[in-house]
């Protein structure tokens, strides 16, 4: 890819403005510096790498592994010094560096760590050392402020010693002299100061020659004189030739820094450019959350195709006004490469114009557009514009003049890769004559294949944008009744100018209206009548077409709401109706056990009850496998529902084969563990009677009485006696009654367990 995007176009679709407002998210005067350079990058795949490195900046926003802080301090002046031979640097600038290598080494470190999270960013980090000698050389000899540290050398260590005995030293001296002449009286209130960092005394002129010691200067005044005593000359002597040696040894330890730091230059310099380069990529990746903006699709065909698309700059200024702003879609593609706008004057085709020109220049340039995610773009080789008057007065040029030169230069530059943007094509001369040479450019654009927009008003421009195979009309809404423009485009029809309904709502008079439309060629008027009377009807059918859109949208919400409680009553009534034929068969099941125990209380037959109950349970059986075989055909039915056949005969067969293969399974299953339960389950019934018999109480001789509880000798259930006669006992069991001679009953449990009546003999 060649990009040839000159600056006239980066500065007709006012893209230094948008750098303007990305420079402020910068963090460092580097990074200010490298946003207001930034032009389209030439290079598909540097492009690609840099819009890869916004957008996982743009993602660390929302995630818990944000990116490091990067601020660094700008130490271009420090490596100009590094360059020179012989020089060195100052404390704070070793400091700089130590930091930004440390930035750096976090960074790498960083990126290493979560080279998932952040692909593109680990490539280009990977191509730079990570090293802690700078640091840790720096440390050692300069502190934190900037300053040597005393153990940089022996040297420098001793001389500090002796500065700071010096100064004990002299600071006692002076506070002797002090005391001394305050007794006397010869000094000012103020006593003491200090001049060219040395204390003095405040000594009152009038006794400036009785204190001994060297004048250094006097008040403005002249009423104090400010004096070094004479005991503190030597001293102060001695430490300032000690300061002088403290800084002959600093200057010699910061050179021999500076010569271990000199080979690291190079170094150096590959850490500043990755730090403003990374600075200027949060940068764009901060505007780019302000605006709302995205990576929109990169395809290899030459297409466009931006959805709910926004002016950035248009945004801001409406933002501040607390204004609206109206998202427009736009597609360009092999089958739909120029669109001719035509519509009312500021119903907003210039904007629409420049909103595509300067999104896809923006993207070009690695900056993220505000676009709906789902959007496409390719990359262009060019993109020429032609926007605005452009008088010159120093070329001597005229509008038209320079829009003729503006075209030879479109029509030697456009191919099949580049993108043409024109506003208001054709205008500046005569409209019959310009209008002609329009259209003929627009041929011209046509046949070398090139991608375009233009806007104009010229009649001749809608009709052969109707007659061309992959141009197309369209214009900008207008609502008639309110005479104001809804600044939505609308792709596939030309629009009305609205010449006259614009000039009534800026206040023109009716009358004069009315003169300038009587002098206008009545078929023009008919023409543009009838183009404006579709835009309304359109525009009343798309009002309609969205109503119903919303009906259908919230009756489908409805009936997915209805269908929803229904299928939950559905399931409640299904759920009753379970539990209600659950207890049915549980009473039926209570009848009959009741029927059959009544039965064998009466006969006493224990084979006729097994027989009885096994009969009922076969049939209970086969009824249970019936709906088990219903159920079983049904869930088979609802399985081939999409076939809408019923079951053929051998499926059928197939079925009942396969159900009564699996009765068959279970029988032999249900048989094998009676076999093995069985024997197992008559000794515990055995030994369950054993201890019932041994709990039972048996009393010699005890006569039983009505209300005792009772059992038969060879039976289990208990009863309360209700009456005796002749023998004969009647047995209340509860849910039944029954009779039995006395000599069959054995007592479980006495009615006056104090008492034992004897049997009548």
């Amino acid at each position: 890819m060649v990009n040839r995007i000159t600056q006239k176009t980066l500065n007709d679709l006012e893209f230094p403005t948008v750098l303007q407002i990305i420079e402020a998210y910068c963090i460092s005067e580097l990074g200010r510096e490298k946003v207001l350079q930034i032009q389209p990058i030439p290079r598909e795949l540097e492009l690609k790498t840099e819009l890869n490195q916004v957008n996982e900046y743009l993602a660390s926003f929302e995630n818990e592994n944000r990116i490091p802080n990067h601020y660094f301090d700008d130490i271009t002046k420090d490596i100009y010094l590094l360059r020179i031979e012989d020089s060195f640097l100052e404390g704070n600038s070793f400091q700089k560096i130590s930091s930004i290598s440390a930035t750096v080494n976090n960074l790498l470190v960083f990126f290493k760590k979560f080279r998932e999270y952040y692909p593109t960013f680990f490539i280009q980090s990977e191509n730079i050392n990570l090293t802690t000698f700078l640091i840790n050389h720096i440390d050692k000899m300069i502190s934190p402020y900037g300053e040597v540290v005393d153990k940089a050398s022996e040297t420098l260590n001793g001389i500090r010693k002796e500065i700071n005995r010096v100064r004990g030293k002299l600071g006692g001296s002076f506070t002797k002299s002090l005391s001394h002449y305050v007794s006397l009286g010869y000094l000012d209130d103020i006593k003491e100061s200090v001049v060219d960092n040395q204390r003095v005394l405040a000594v009152q002129a009038m006794h400036r020659r009785k204190v001994k010691g060297t004048i250094l200067g006097n008040s403005k005044t002249g009423s104090i004189v400010y004096i070094a005593p004479e005991a503190t000359l030597q001293l102060t002597r001695e430490l300032q030739n000690l300061q002088y040696e403290e800084k002959e040894e600093i200057v010699k330890i910061l050179k021999q820094l500076t010569n271990t730091i000199r080979p690291y230059t190079d170094l150096l310099i590959t850490y500043i450019n990755y730090l403003s380069h990374l600075d200027m990529v949060g940068a764009k990746a901060k505007y780019a959350y302000d605006i709302n903006a995205c990576l929109p699709k990169i395809v290899r065909e030459q297409k466009i195709y931006f959805k709910n698309a926004y002016h950035p700059i248009l945004w801001e200024e409406n933002k501040k006004q607390n204004l609206p702003i109206i998202p427009q879609t736009l597609e360009l593609d092999k089958q739909q490469r120029i669109i001719v706008i035509s519509g009312p004057n500021a119903g907003g085709k210039s904007i629409t114009l420049k909103t595509i020109g300067l999104l896809q220049a923006m993207l070009q340039s690695a900056i993220l557009i505000p676009v709906h995610e789902r959007s496409e773009a390719s990359i262009f080789d060019n993109i020429l514009t032609d926007i605005g008057d452009n008088q010159s007065i120093e070329n001597q040029l005229s509008t038209y003049s320079y829009r003729l030169k503006n075209m030879r230069n479109f029509l030697r530059k456009c191919n099949d890769n580049t993108l043409f943007l024109i506003d208001e094509f054709g205008t500046g001369s005569d409209p019959e004559l310009g209008g002609a040479l329009a259209e003929i450019f627009l041929e011209e654009f046509y046949e070398k294949g090139a991608f375009g927009i233009i806007t104009t008003h010229y009649a001749n421009l809608k009709v052969l944008a109707s007659e061309l195979e992959n141009v197309v009309n369209a214009n900008m809404q207008f609502d008639q009744k309110s005479l104001e423009p809804l600044f939505k485009l609308h792709i596939g029809q030309a629009g009305s100018s609205f010449t006259f309904e614009v000039a009534q709502k800026n206040g023109i008079p009716f009358r004069l209206i009315n003169r300038a439309k009587k002098k206008v060629e009545r078929e023009k008027i008919r023409l543009d009548k009838t183009i404006a009377k579709l835009q309304g009807e359109r525009n009343k059918l798309q009002k309609t077409t969205d109503a119903l859109e919303k009906e259908k949208s919230f009756a489908k919400e409805n009936s997915e709401d209805l269908l929803i409680k229904q299928q939950k009553i559905q399931d409640k009534i299904n759920s009753f109706q379970e539990l209600y034929d659950n207890n049915q068969k549980m009473l039926s099941f209570g009848r009959k056990s009741n029927e059959l125990i009544n039965k064998f209380f009466q006969t006493k037959n224990k084979n006729q009850l097994q027989n009885e109950f096994l009969k009922w349970a076969m049939i209970e059986k086969s009824k249970h496998e019936e709906k088990k075989k219903e159920k079983i055909e049904i869930e088979h039915q609802k399985k081939n529902s999409d076939k809408e056949k019923p079951l053929s005969k051998r499926e059928r067969t197939k079925i009942n084969k396969e159900i009564r293969l699996q009765q068959k399974l279970k029988e032999d299953h249900l048989r094998k563990i009676e076999k093995e339960v069985l024997p197992e389950v008559k000794k515990a019934r055995k030994k369950k009677k054993t201890i019932e018999r041994e709990k039972a109480i048996v009393i010699d001789g005890y006569e039983l009485q009505i209300n005792d509880r009772v059992r038969l000798i060879d039976g289990n259930a208990k009863g309360t006696i209700d009456k005796i006669e002749k023998n004969i006992a009647t047995i209340n069991y509860g849910f039944f009654i029954a009779k039995s001679n006395v000599n069959q009953l054995e007592l479980v449990q006495r009615v006056h367990p104090k008492s034992f009546p004897k049997r009548k003999s």
